[in-house]
């Protein structure tokens, strides 16, 4: 779970992307010193993340597989899938091969990397590309809602029962824990109109 210090759904996406930085920065996703500054600058507003970074990124390996690297055979993947209401535009879209993404299949981005590879591993090896689009929507689309500052106390009393992904949340042990799993859950029912603006 993540430290402490991460009490919201807003903290949580500051400290998934903030990890990113971290790798970014070749300090790798465990430097739990510069994670923790990186978090508290997005936080303080002192670190403004926009959309131009994952697109450079993504232009950089136009012609390979966001998850796997493979050069052949891409495919246009919905990181929140339509099934779940996720929207046709660059935001919400990451090439990657047929193989990727007929193993992705319908999941969303959590959800996909929990069933393959575990908890633990979707929080430091979801590649960076994906994430970091995906972090950018689920921030939009529920600040727009005004979920950002849902506690857990909250996310259990108004999310927890209800959440499609709970099944994984019990594989894993994480029920009632904030974790990146709560993100496709509430991002879902936002997209799906099941939950309004507040």
């Amino acid at each position: 779970m993540p430290p402490p210090a991460i009490k919201t759904l807003r903290d949580l996406i500051f400290w998934q992307y903030a990890k990113i930085i971290a790798e970014s920065a070749g300090m790798g996703k465990r430097n739990w010193g510069f994670v923790m500054k990186k978090f508290k600058q997005l936080q303080d507003g002192e670190i403004f993340w926009n959309d131009i970074r994952e697109y450079i990124k993504e232009r950089e390996k136009k012609d390979e597989c966001i998850f796997c690297g493979k050069k052949t055979s891409l495919t246009i993947d919905h990181i929140l899938p339509r099934s779940y209401g996720g929207p046709d535009h660059e935001k919400n879209v990451i090439f990657v091969c047929k193989e990727c993404n007929s193993a992705k299949g319908p999941r969303r981005l959590y959800e996909f990397w929990v069933s393959k590879k575990g908890l633990e591993n979707a929080k430091y090896e979801v590649p960076r590309i994906a994430e970091g689009k995906y972090l950018k929507f689920a921030y939009e689309v529920l600040k727009e809602k005004g979920l950002l500052s849902l506690d857990i106390e909250e996310i259990k009393k108004q999310f927890c029962q209800e959440c499609d992904v709970r099944t994984l949340c019990v594989r894993e042990k994480s029920v009632g824990k904030l974790s990146p799993l709560c993100l496709d859950g509430i991002l879902t029912l936002c997209l799906k109109g099941e939950i309004n603006a507040q």
